[in-house]
């Protein structure tokens, strides 16, 4: 027999030729006799066979899902893929078989096997099965979840079992997960919430996990009852009239069931009134379980009554801060208008009567008396920033006392020395009796105790129509302990009084009863407030009466530290009246007009000037000089190039001692008290501030050069 392709004519065909041999009687051969049979579609059948076959049995040993079919004793494995093998931790069904494979692998874990066995050994005829769960140890100690499905199958007339694996360890694991993190949730509700009930919502039953919370729970939520029945009984029973159509609709079956599909737990805060007495209250709803597969929720009741009422605390606290931010920024905006008015009435004044002045500047006697008022308006314009600043100050934080001995009688002769000349303009009856104080020098801040007491006298002078009076007694009173001292000042006007409402904020900033376009009275409403803020410094008490129409009655006390400092006090009006001769004095100044102020000044009272525009030059012209050349250096704190800080270390590090040694007095605008510690530590002398006040200057340099 062989085989051989042959070309007909309708195509190429695969031929089977059988020959033999053709005998006579004798049995001589006669010759061969041969047969040629077409297979060619045999064989394309038998090839099509073999490539599904091939493909068969690459997805059973490639597919995931693991495939034994073993006899019915378990001693033959007839076939199982690479899955299977994966699932149950061996790498070849001879070392399965090796480790023991009797119907259950032996990576099986005990306590299943029994349980697997007993399910295999239930399948007694073709087509029963069965699906089965348990699980399996691999050589790393790792379980691994099996989902298996046996069925009994025959083939060749003989019963196996057919079994399908799949590994469901990641799906257990996330089913674990989602239990703990129910049980988690559960055993929070049952820490934080006094009633805790669990309900099935497709069967309707539920039951109590606790009850903390007394009666009220218990007569509402009966188990035996449904959730809509027993939430129905305790809202008519138990919650306000205002929230009860609202929980009605929030805790509904559709309602939950919609809420919880998008999470995972659910709040509702709602009333109840109970024996006339209104409580907060709030119901968690939580998902028990895999909501896909069951929808089961756990509801939580507790009390939130004192938490809703700190938070509506905090609220109403904000409310009021916001309520007292509005009314500062309202007193701000009154305040800037009351300052752009009060700032432009003294400006007005002295630029309309500097231009009278240079119109009439042969009238002697005219530009004298528009130079006085100009003054005048200067000196109150300087004290409207000077209270700005002062307040600012205060609110900052920057504002100290600088205590030291000092004389109370000379604090209050000063007072008197300043308002006469007003109180004598507006025809005041004006008095001050000092005839209580006994102790001569005390201990405290000289200039804060006199702004204090200026800003109050002031305030009665101005508000106090002609003819009026304004008073100020001072008593001396026994102090609280030894060593110290207590003055009681009482002043008392007959001006046009407060009303009681304004006296409630008389001390806030800003403040004014009536401003002064209205009045007719300048101020910028900071006066009360530094007054009191330094009072409280000072550690002592204000205490004002006031009737609208009648006047005013205001009693300061204070407690001051008595002094055993022995003061001598010189008689400094010579010096300051007197002229110097002959002095040389570095001027270190940037600015034309502070120069020419300062130089004329200077001259004036007999000194001879040099300017320096910058700290630089100073320094240089001062290392230039002959020793004793100049007297003493008046130096600006900001200039450009060097500074007078750093101007002044310059000269303190010379080589040459008589230079180095030179008085060097600050001159700036930097008038705050950190401005002249800051300066007297840089290594000057003393301290004026500007505007330049002539006998504050020349007393200073008094002092210094005398």
């Amino acid at each position: 027999m062989s085989e051989e392709v042959v070309q007909a004519g309708d195509g190429t065909k695969l031929l089977t030729t059988y020959k033999s041999p053709l005998y006579d009687l004798d049995g001589s051969v006669m010759g061969t006799v041969g047969v040629a049979i077409d297979v060619t579609q045999e064989r394309a059948y038998e090839q099509e066979i073999i490539s599904k076959n091939h493909t068969m049995e690459l997805i059973f040993t490639t597919m995931e899902c693991g495939v034994i079919c073993h006899s019915m004793d378990g001693h033959r494995i007839i076939s199982i893929n690479k899955a299977a093998l994966d699932i149950l931790g061996c790498r070849s069904q001879k070392e399965l078989m090796k480790k023991g494979f009797d119907m259950i692998a032996e990576s099986v874990i005990k306590d299943d096997r029994e349980r697997l066995m007993s399910s295999i050994k239930g399948l007694k005829k073709e087509g029963d099965s069965v699906s089965i769960e348990y699980r399996v140890r691999h050589s790393d100690g790792g379980i691994r979840h099996v989902m298996a499905n046996v069925k009994l199958i025959q083939e060749n007339g003989e019963l196996l079992y057919q079994r399908f694996l799949l590994d469901c360890t990641a799906k257990k694991l996330q089913e674990e997960e989602e239990k703990k993190r129910q049980a988690e949730l559960l055993h929070a509700l049952s820490i934080d919430y006094k009633f805790v009930c669990f309900y099935d919502l497709d069967t309707g039953k539920g039951k109590s996990l606790r009850n903390d919370d007394g009666r009220i729970f218990s007569t509402s939520f009966l188990m035996d009852r449904s959730l809509e029945k027993n939430m129905e009984f305790y809202i008519e029973n138990y919650v306000c009239d205002e929230d009860r159509s609202m929980l009605r609709e929030r805790t509904s079956e559709a309602n939950l069931k919609k809420e919880l599909e998008k999470k995972n737990q659910y709040y509702v805060n709602y009333r109840t009134f109970l024996n006339g007495k209104m409580e907060y209250y709030q119901m968690k709803v939580v998902r028990a379980g895999t909501w896909n597969e069951k929808q089961g929720i756990v509801l939580g009741f507790r009390s939130v009554n004192e938490e809703i009422r700190r938070e509506m605390e905090k609220k109403s606290l904000l409310e009021n801060a916001l309520s007292q931010a509005n009314k500062a920024n309202k007193a701000k905006s009154t305040f800037l208008s009351n300052m752009s008015h009060d700032i432009r009435t003294p400006m007005n004044a002295i630029v309309g009567f500097t231009d009278l002045a240079i119109a009439r500047i042969g009238n002697q006697e005219q530009v004298g008396s528009y130079l006085k008022k100009i003054k005048t308006s200067g000196n109150h314009l300087l004290n409207l920033i000077n209270d700005v600043l002062d307040m600012s100050r205060i609110e900052s934080g920057k504002l100290h006392l600088d205590e030291k001995p000092c004389y109370l009688k000379d604090i209050v002769n000063e007072l008197y020395n300043i308002l006469n000349m007003d109180t004598h303009a507006k025809q005041l009856d004006f008095e001050i009796d000092d005839t209580g104080i006994f102790d001569k020098e005390i201990y405290c801040d000289a200039l804060r105790l006199k702004q204090v007491l200026l800003n109050l006298l002031g305030n009665a002078v101005k508000y106090t129509g002609v003819g009026g009076s304004v008073s100020m007694s001072v008593t001396e009173r026994s102090g609280i302990k030894e060593g110290y001292v207590n003055y009681e000042f009482y002043i008392k006007d007959t001006g046009i009084g407060m009303s009681k409402e304004f006296l409630s904020r008389i001390f806030a900033p800003f403040e004014r009863e009536k401003n002064s376009t209205i009045s007719g009275i300048q101020g910028t409403g900071l006066g009360m407030a530094i007054t009191k803020n330094i009072i409280d410094m000072m550690g002592g008490f204000i205490e004002i009466e006031s009737e609208q129409g009648v006047g005013t009655e205001i009693t300061v006390s204070f407690s001051f530290r008595l002094s055993d400092h022995v003061s001598t006090k010189e008689n400094n009006s010579e010096k300051n009246g007197a002229k110097f001769q002959g002095g040389n004095i570095l001027l270190a100044e940037d600015n034309e007009l502070n120069q020419e102020i300062a130089m004329a000044i200077l001259e004036d009272a007999g000194f001879f000037v040099d300017v320096a525009e910058n700290g630089q030059v100073a320094v240089e012209m001062l290392k230039c000089s002959e020793p004793g050349y100049y007297q003493l250096v008046l130096m600006d704190d900001q200039m450009p190039v060097m500074d007078g800080h750093t101007a002044t270390k310059e000269i303190r590090r010379l080589k040459n001692l008589e230079l180095s040694s030179i008085p060097i007095l600050a001159m700036t605008a930097n008038a705050f008290e950190e401005d002249k510690q800051e300066a007297l530590r840089c290594g000057m002398n003393g301290h004026i501030a500007k505007p330049i006040d002539v006998s504050v200057l020349l007393e200073t340099l008094n002092s210094v050069l005398g």
